[in-house]
């Protein structure tokens, strides 16, 4: 049975990621942040009982910013692959917090690699690299295109790509980046602009809110389905040699087409209820990101499944469902 460790696992991609290894009949040891709430909700469907016979989901305490948690649970732990997909995530955030989003997103990378490498555990290492690396860089992008990062998450990203291309190289470990483009699902953050356009569809259609307040409509972005997604980081992680990736659809759109799409998935007009509010425009701006995925598709064979229109529409139907529960009574949260 091999053994998976990821870092950010209750976030969106790791709760997909952590299901869909299970379901390959992996064991998998997911790292958690302590927090003075639970934030474990996505993970509902792969905690079981540790004392139930055949589990095979373990939860370990551990932070990015400590390097002798990390080391000590790879040296234990001793798995056969670690995602790495913990991070001070939120661009517009970075800009608040940039000495934080440095030292997580990008000191962060570097702390794992040294506790791969310190602990001598024979590993696979995915990184999560993001399209927002390559910034102000013309479209389409690929693996060659040049990086210019517009924002201090972007800078920290970029900081552990290049460290994890430098560890496969000077250090022969198994090191791949995924420089993944946009992806987006129902357990999207709140705060991120697609599910806080299908969140406020579904309360403005239920009559318990009137307005959206958005920045920038007319930045183009790459979006892609998440579940998709992750499996293309377990794809690279099977090849014979380590590489990096880029990950995308090849089709970008605006915060203006996803409102145009989700509202009237619902039977509203957007215009009636989206505002501008100049408090989330970005100091610097990144106008058009486009993945090209050619890499991914010829040499792992993954290609995107699920088109923006539906993709769109089910964050919307699954928003609605959502706060029909909440209100019934069906989910706390």
């Amino acid at each position: 049975m091999k053994k998976a460790l990821i870092t950010g696992v209750t976030g969106q991609d790791g709760s997909y990621l952590a299901e869909m290894l299970l379901a390959k009949g992996y064991e998998v040891h997911g790292v958690v942040r302590r927090s003075s709430s639970f934030n474990s909700g996505r993970l509902d469907g792969v905690y079981r009982d540790p004392h139930e016979a055949g589990v095979r989901f373990f939860k370990h305490y551990a932070d990015l910013s400590d390097s002798s948690s990390l080391f000590c649970l790879i040296r234990d732990v001793q798995p056969d692959e670690v995602y790495n997909l913990a991070a001070q995530s939120h661009v517009r955030v970075s800009f608040d917090v940039p000495e934080y989003t440095g030292d997580v997103t990008g000191l962060g990378v570097i702390r794992i690699l040294e506790a791969i490498r310190t602990a001598g555990v024979p590993t696979r290492f995915y990184q999560a690299s993001s399209s927002e690396m390559f910034g102000a860089s013309p479209a389409p992008q690929n693996e060659a295109t040049r990086f210019v990062p517009q924002s201090p998450y972007g800078v920290a990203k970029l900081y552990g790509h290049w460290t994890t291309v430098n560890y496969r190289e000077a250090h022969n470990l198994f090191a791949c980046s995924g420089i993944l483009f946009n992806h987006e699902s129902p357990r999207r953050g709140e705060n991120f602009v697609t599910r806080k356009i299908s969140r406020a569809v579904a309360r403005i259609q239920a009559g318990i809110q009137d307005k959206l307040f958005m920045g920038n409509l007319d930045a183009l972005r790459d979006w892609g389905y998440a579940p998709e997604y992750v499996e293309a980081m377990w794809m690279m992680l099977q090849q014979d040699q380590p590489d990096d990736y880029v990950v995308a659809t090849g089709e970008a759109h605006t915060p203006r087409e996803f409102c145009e799409i989700a509202f009237g998935h619902a039977g509203l007009n957007w215009e009636n209820h989206v505002e501008i509010d100049p408090r989330y425009y970005r100091p610097t701006e990144v106008n058009h990101l486009l993945g090209d995925a050619t890499k991914a598709r010829v040499e792992l064979g993954w290609a995107p499944k699920t088109g923006f229109e539906d993709l769109v529409r089910l964050m919307v139907d699954a928003d609605i469902r959502l706060l029909e529960d909440e209100r019934s009574g069906k989910l706390v949260r």
